[in-house]
């Protein structure tokens, strides 16, 4: 199962990566207005992105990976309650997925988190 939830995680943030440089400036679209630098903020997170899923790739690197990855999450928190908060700029996604996503957001923090064997205390 643990193994099943990290080849999940993997494409999620590899595939989601991928979307922030062939779809920049839709990818802008759901960042606040009161943050600066949409374009540069979205080609970052995708960089940051590919680094953390290709960081889950080696057993060495996986519990750094993942929990610049469990921060990341945190980190886009905004855009999805921007995201949640005005559905009506975002016609094409129904506005329940829009509330699910922040829900699954919780879900898979806990998926980073047991996955990549993230230890949580400082030594």
């Amino acid at each position: 199962m643990k193994k099943f939830i990290l080849i999940f995680v993997f494409i999620w943030f590899f595939i989601g990566s991928l979307a922030h440089f062939l779809f920049t400036s839709s990818e802008a679209k759901i960042i606040p207005d009161y943050i600066s630098y949409h374009v540069m903020d979205v080609y970052v997170s995708g960089f940051f992105e590919m680094l953390g899923a290709l960081g889950l790739l080696s057993k060495k690197t996986r519990p750094y990976a993942g929990f610049g990855l469990f921060c990341l999450t945190i980190a886009v928190t905004p855009a999805n309650v921007y995201m949640a908060m005005h559905a009506s700029k975002y016609p094409d996604i129904a506005p329940w997925i829009l509330n699910a996503r922040l829900v699954f957001q919780l879900i898979f923090l806990w998926m980073i988190s047991w996955s990549s064997d993230i230890r949580w205390r400082l030594h």
